[in-house]
């Protein structure tokens, strides 16, 4: 299902010619079926009738709502009523003419639908069949529901989120649901691999909870090592200092001694060379241990400037930092801007739209334009036209049915 090569001005990226069946909803399955979209593969979500849940959280761009059209672009949307024989049908029909399937369903959900792996890939055996779910296809929490504060509480990853002596709280970002988004991807592209050498895919089971554990890295090890739960401690770092948020006398700055090198050149932007001979801040261990004057004695200095008093002394003494920005601000940063991080795109109903770039860049190779989130079946008629081969007539008769909807193009 590999497509050709192609003129450099009509590249979708890598995984063009590659055919991603998209059975997922919400915000983890969605999440990694977009970065299918992004690097070049057709992606066919499939959506009930009443659509993917999240379009009807607000707020809207007109009856759009924000939240899909952050997650699907560039996908192609076919309404299928999967609870129907005949929706059922068309599902086994798509996964025979895919690489790829990716669903977010409770485990056991799609064995009940008779869409399960064992069912698929009896059909076409080279499907990548890739499960999303909040704790796996097997384990005693296997049926537990699952959404992102969830899957950060069990994680230990909302442990060490918050402000030191308060309560931990939840990462802004939804990362218990994202990890999905990661690991899914990587595992698939495996087992694309794989499938080159042996002609066969295989199923794919992604467990949230396992993505965030395994994301645990060098707190995980802390706490092997050291026998104790690291406590939160807001902006700064459990063990390097100082590395943090800081007061400025108009709003906060980011600096970040992650090594030795740094130190000394940020007591020179600081106005206090001397700390840097300070034999009880000499290095990392001794800095962490007083870690309570060091931040006190760092914060009484940068309240005397501004933020972008700050940027320069600290840009002109090479100390890595940084503004904290709100998400409009980081939006329409310069840097986003030349990166490309800001595109715009022509939507159906909505008109032009703005909304995130790709993440992975390919030098010397750009690809088209990526197109708009898809209106709610927008793609139901041309798709199983095409891939199916369906006549008019049936179309018809499948959308009179409700198995498709009627207004697609």
């Amino acid at each position: 299902m590999t497509g050709g090569d192609k003129a450099s001005s009509e590249w979708r990226g890598p995984l063009d010619g590659l055919r991603v069946l998209d059975l997922t909803r919400v915000l983890a399955g969605p999440y990694a079926t977009q970065s299918f979209a992004d690097l070049g593969a057709e992606v066919i979500k499939v959506e009930p009738p009443n659509g993917d849940e999240t379009r009807g959280f607000p707020p809207f761009v007109g009856k759009e709502s924000h939240y899909f059209l952050a997650l699907n672009r560039a996908k192609k949307s076919v309404v299928i009523d999967l609870m129907q024989e005949d929706g059922k049908d068309l599902a086994r029909q798509l996964a025979g003419a895919c690489d790829i399937l990716v669903e977010n369903y409770r485990p056991g959900v799609m064995d009940k639908l008779e869409l399960g792996y064992d069912v698929l890939s009896a059909l076409n055996p080279g499907l990548i069949y890739c499960s999303i779910s909040g704790f796996g296809q097997t384990g005693p929490l296997r049926d537990k529901p699952s959404f992102d504060i969830v899957t950060q509480a069990m994680s230990g990853a909302l442990s060490v989120n918050g402000e030191r002596g308060r309560a931990p709280v939840k990462l802004g970002l939804p990362i218990g649901d994202m990890v999905g988004g990661v690991y899914g991807p990587i595992a698939v592209l495996a087992a694309l691999h794989e499938r080159h050498q042996t002609g066969r895919g295989r199923a794919i089971d992604i467990s949230l909870h396992d993505g965030l554990i395994g994301m645990l890295g060098y707190l995980a090890q802390l706490t092997f090592i050291t026998g104790q739960d690291p406590a939160p401690v807001g902006s700064m770092h459990p063990t390097i200092v100082p590395y943090g948020s800081f007061p400025a006398a108009d709003g906060q700055i980011i600096i970040a001694v992650l090594s030795e090198a740094f130190w000394p050149k940020l007591c020179r932007a600081l106005g206090r060379a001397d700390m840097a001979d300070d034999k009880r801040f000499a290095t990392l261990a001794q800095r962490r241990d007083h870690r309570d004057e060091i931040e006190s004695l760092i914060g009484t200095i940068t309240r005397t400037k501004t933020v972008a008093e700050w940027e320069a002394l600290l840009e002109e003494h090479d100390v890595p930092y940084a503004p904290t920005l709100g998400v409009g601000a980081a939006l329409a940063h310069p840097h986003a801007e030349a990166r490309e991080m800001v595109v715009r795109a022509e939507h159906r109903d909505i008109g032009e739209m703005q909304m995130t770039g790709r993440a992975i860049k390919f030098p010397g190779s750009p690809q088209v334009p990526l197109t708009a989130p898809p209106a709610l079946g927008e793609h139901t008629r041309d798709v199983l036209r095409d891939l199916l081969g369906l006549a008019d007539d049936d179309l018809d008769r499948l959308a009179e049915a409700g198995v498709i909807n009627a207004d697609g193009s």
